[in-house]
């Protein structure tokens, strides 16, 4: 088990202190990553806006020497303590805690803690999808990632990879991957490799 992973956090240096905006997990350089590869999602814009400010992100690695698992718990309760903003907190990540221990709607039990670990589940899907893609600049399609990602599934006997399907949906809904015709088959390529 690797102890190589680190939960960090991203700072504005505009206000003193230093207000966080996004928690993350990560190893090497991913907290960097965000300020090297700036995207276009709300965190992307807020970057960019701290980067035409004429000031820099500061990150900050709050712990080190993690396995994934115990990372993954720590940025949850991180993530939950701050809240994000679509719930009233400061954080621009795109997790929604619910801050409840159940919740009832239409008969629907929701337990505390659950839309965060789907959330942090998607997230994960999401990156390594977009990472298998960028390491095929060929393309991918949905049977390839359902098949060399162990995501198959398995539906009275019938391949159905309804889960691979949609999330490569998101990520072409957050334009981190593009989706290209060649022949009878669609391909998926990373979209920085285009």
């Amino acid at each position: 088990m690797s102890n190589s992973y680190y939960v960090y956090a991203l700072k504005d240096p505009r206000s003193n202190p230093a207000k966080i905006f996004y928690i993350g997990k990560g190893t090497g350089s991913r907290a960097w990553n965000h300020i090297i590869n700036v995207d276009e999602t709300r965190k992307g814009v807020f970057i960019k806006e701290i980067m035409e400010s004429g000031k820099e992100v500061m990150v900050s690695q709050l712990v080190s020497y993690l396995t994934e698992a115990q990372a993954l718990k720590i940025e949850s309760e991180l993530i939950s303590s701050f809240g994000t903003i679509d719930a009233g907190g400061s954080l621009y990540n795109t997790v929604i805690p619910t801050g409840t221990v159940r919740r009832v709607q239409n008969n629907i039990n929701v337990p505390t803690g659950v839309i965060d670990k789907a959330q942090i589940g998607i997230n994960l899907l999401k990156d390594a999808l977009e990472e298998f893609a960028e390491a095929n600049p060929d393309g991918i399609t949905n049977s390839d990632s359902a098949h060399y990602l162990g995501l198959q599934s398995d539906n009275d006997g019938k391949q159905q990879d309804y889960l691979t399907y949609s999330v490569l949906g998101i990520l072409l809904k957050e334009s981190r991957i593009i989706s290209v015709k060649e022949g009878s088959r669609r391909k998926y390529k990373y979209a920085k490799n285009t």
